[in-house]
């Protein structure tokens, strides 16, 4: 598929030619070569050597990326954020790069938010709620968030989505996945980060993000799980405040637990108990993980509040992870593995998640596990950092082209940032004693008579099914095979550049040959006599015209050639 096959609007085209001068100008412009979009580039930029930066260290490819993704606005600036979640696909000095993203976009206009909150809501924004500040407290490239108060008098915040934002991210998207495509198939060395399965993941995540019914979902999924806590406080949703734009939820007491962190008396004069919010932090995250199923992945400084002396809030869910009962299983399996250095365990249970790909060695992968899980055995416990731990571990996995599933990764980095936060606030925290218990009550669940009598009866049903089902099967691949209406569907790779190629250059060829008739056919007007006219003009002249046009098509075909970039 081709630019312009994939969309004809001037607005698509016009986002394709900015994306490939960005890259262009950030030093990718081999990538843009390649997948064929030099023709949206200024031969200038295409051509011009890249001055070195005005650094004393060299700007690294992370940190390309990011001001690529800046530059082109919220859809790449989210894109860029999702990609530090995949530690397994994209090496650790990409990653640092990419940490520098900011959702840094100007905030839009109140009366928009009113606007919207009206459409959303049925009814205008005075009316909706007692009073509605007008100024953001929050702003990001989504939306943002305003303070207000409800009818019955309970303080509120409110989540606005940006006017417009869902038909800008619908465009970029359609050009992500053919960005995706371009570079798997034409740039084979770049398929091991896997482009395709990146952005459909990151379009699965995007689209939840956009409609904040799954935020409200999930915010009133763990309000109820925590309800009866007398230290988790969780936001209260007010459906009858919300829709697909509009987002309202209970403002919860509490300051941003950086302030603490920070440990300046003068900003924090509040007294809190550092040990129990650590203890109690860390068990919210353990909770989340093992009994409710859910899990709060975002759990960076600003997600988390802290009311004194040792309450603890937790807000925008706008990213959650579901685990489900396998990956559960299959964690405490890789767990009890890692403890008992049973690597072929450990590994064969990444095979069960399809984490494995074709390219992948066992052997290799399986040697430098071992050496990750010797150079962690005997450390007492109190010694372990998670966060080092799950950042080697991708390390190790991403030589072999190991693909962890998403929400394993999310896991891993939610729980390891949950850590990092409680050491902080109390170092003498012993992290894995709050863990191995649950591994070891998990591990009991997972392997009780009524969990095993349940995977034994789905396993029973499918295999039923299979049995079942076989023969009708059978008998009509036979039929087909014997009337002849068997396919045989054969994929290629990269023939379709090969076509367009071969149509480009027999274009160049035949245009070649209309010119040089014309300088031919125009010699042989000039050099005869001079006394024949056509309709009154002398046919000397019509040799010259012939001259001028042959000469605009060869500057035009020469033009074209040059900007190919292909002279040699």
């Amino acid at each position: 598929m081709t630019p312009l096959q994939l969309t004809r609007s001037v607005r698509s085209l016009n986002r394709i030619r900015q994306i490939a001068q960005v890259l262009t100008q950030h030093g990718f412009g081999h990538i843009v070569a390649r997948i064929d979009l030099t023709r949206f580039v200024p031969v200038w930029m295409m051509r011009k050597k890249a001055a070195p930066p005005p650094r004393e260290t060299p700007v690294s490819l992370g940190q390309r990326l990011a001001s690529v993704c800046a530059e082109l606005g919220p859809t790449f600036v989210k894109l860029g954020q999702m990609l530090t979640t995949r530690p397994d696909i994209l090496p650790a000095e990409v990653l640092e790069g990419l940490h520098s993203l900011q959702d840094e976009v100007p905030p839009f206009d109140t009366d928009s938010a009113r606007q919207i909150i009206a459409e959303e809501l049925g009814c205008p924004a005075e009316e909706c709620f007692a009073s509605f500040e007008d100024e953001p407290i929050a702003c990001g490239s989504i939306g943002q968030v305003y303070r207000a108060r409800t009818v019955a008098g309970d303080r509120v915040v409110v989540k606005v989505r940006r006017p417009g934002i869902d038909d800008i991210i619908k465009l970029d998207m359609r050009i992500l996945k053919w960005l995706a495509e371009s570079l798997e198939n034409l740039i084979p060395e770049l398929s091991v980060y896997h482009p395709a399965m990146i952005i459909r993941e990151f379009e699965q995540l995007l689209n939840r993000e956009l409609d904040y019914i799954n935020e409200g979902s999930a915010t009133d999924t763990f309000a109820h799980a925590f309800a009866d806590s007398s230290i988790i406080r969780i936001p209260r949703v007010h459906w009858d405040l919300c829709g697909s734009r509009v987002l309202t939820l209970g403002e919860i007491p509490g300051r941003n637990i950086e302030t603490f962190l920070r440990g300046d008396r003068s900003e924090t004069p509040d007294v809190i108990d550092r040990a129990v919010i650590a203890r109690n932090l860390m068990e919210a995250y353990l909770d989340q993980i093992f009994n409710l199923g859910v899990l709060h992945t975002d759990p960076h400084p600003g997600n988390i509040l802290i009311e004194p002396p040792s309450g603890i809030g937790l807000i925008d869910f706008g990213q959650v992870t579901t685990i489900s009962n396998e990956l559960m299983m299959q964690i405490v399996v890789i767990v009890y593995g890692a403890v008992n250095k049973q690597v072929d365990l450990i590994v064969e249970t990444m095979a069960d998640m399809n984490a494995l790909s074709a390219a992948t060695d066992r052997n290799d992968l399986q040697r430098d596990v071992r050496a990750l899980l010797d150079k962690y055995y005997g450390l007492p416990l109190k010694r372990f950092d998670i966060g080092t731990v799950v950042s080697e571990f991708t390390d190790a996995v991403r030589q072999h082209d190991v693909i962890v599933p998403r929400e394993a990764i999310s896991l891993a980095k939610a729980v390891g940032m949950v850590a990092g936060l409680a050491t902080k606030l109390d170092p003498q925290l012993d992290v894995m004693s709050l863990i191995k218990p649950r591994i070891k009550r998990a591990l009991r669940e997972q392997l009780s008579p009524k969990r095993l009598a349940r995977t034994a009866l789905v396993s029973g049903w499918n295999l039923v099914g299979l049995l079942r089902h076989a023969p009708s099967s059978l008998r009509q691949l036979m039929q087909r095979l014997a009337t002849g209406t068997w396919e045989l569907n054969i994929k290629h790779e990269n023939l379709d550049r090969l076509a367009n190629e071969l149509d480009r250059s027999s274009n160049r060829l035949s245009f070649s040959v209309v010119i040089a008739a014309i300088i031919v056919g125009s010699s042989i007007v000039i050099s005869a006599n001079s006394d024949l006219t056509v309709f009154g003009v002398n046919i000397q002249w019509l040799g010259i015209v012939g001259y001028i046009i042959a000469g605009v098509l060869g500057i035009a075909l020469s033009w074209a050639i040059f900007r190919s970039g292909r002279l040699h």
